[in-house]
């Protein structure tokens, strides 16, 4: 399958669906789709790409269907970051916030214990959250300036 066949068959199913969740799975599929097309590829690289997509099997009619693509989506990603180390915009961002906030509360539990538990907690929290904030925006930035971002 063809990026051009597997953008028309994810808009076709777009525009079938009055489902908000589904339509953002699609929206997702068809923004990293589009980004594959702007870029330049070897033709080795496409039929890589395209062979990927047939074993995604995109072609099939799930019961489930938001499931279904959520899940060639991520499989998609994770590949297209394995092989050709491409990551989606602001996902450092979301990675960084979201270490940043588990490790800020575990921080405010151990080393803040020593103000009221809650206030610990918090603090640790927005802080740690702040900083994976920082950090994940400029490994995002990183990722743009290189051009590995879609």
């Amino acid at each position: 399958m063809t990026l051009q066949e597997a953008s028309n068959r994810i808009e076709s199913l777009r525009t079938e669906t009055t489902n908000k969740s589904e339509t953002k799975v699609y929206n997702k599929f068809l923004d990293v789709l589009e980004g594959l097309k702007s870029r330049t590829f070897t033709d080795d690289e496409i039929k890589f790409i395209e062979r990927e997509l047939d074993i995604l099997n995109l072609e099939s009619s799930p019961k489930n269907k938001r499931r279904y693509y959520k899940k060639a989506l991520n499989a998609y990603e994770s590949f297209l970051s394995d092989t050709f180390s491409l990551t989606l915009k602001g996902y450092y961002t979301k990675l960084g916030m979201a270490l940043g906030t588990t490790f800020g509360m575990l921080i405010g539990v151990v080393f803040l214990q020593s103000w009221e538990r809650s206030m610990g907690i918090s603090l640790g929290w927005v802080f740690g959250m702040l900083l994976g904030l920082t950090i994940g925006k400029a490994m995002d930035a990183k990722a743009v300036n290189e051009g590995r971002a879609l």
